[in-house]
């Protein structure tokens, strides 16, 4: 499977319960603290619901 580098660009504050759930269940712990993930459907669900907060790179 191919991997993707996910990185936290924006604050959680202020954000709905279940935007800062979903960074949590990502794994991200810091802002720009870069983690590298399998990119599996659930994953790419995931991003996707809080991609105005991350940056993501393949790699």
């Amino acid at each position: 499977m191919k991997k993707i580098r996910i990185t936290q660009v924006r604050s959680q504050i202020g954000r709905p319960l279940k935007q800062k759930r979903t960074i949590t269940a990502l794994g991200i712990k810091k802002l720009n603290n870069p983690i590298e993930v399998e990119a599996t459907p659930q994953i790419l669900g995931m991003v996707e619901k809080v991609r105005h907060l991350l940056k993501i790179e393949e790699i």
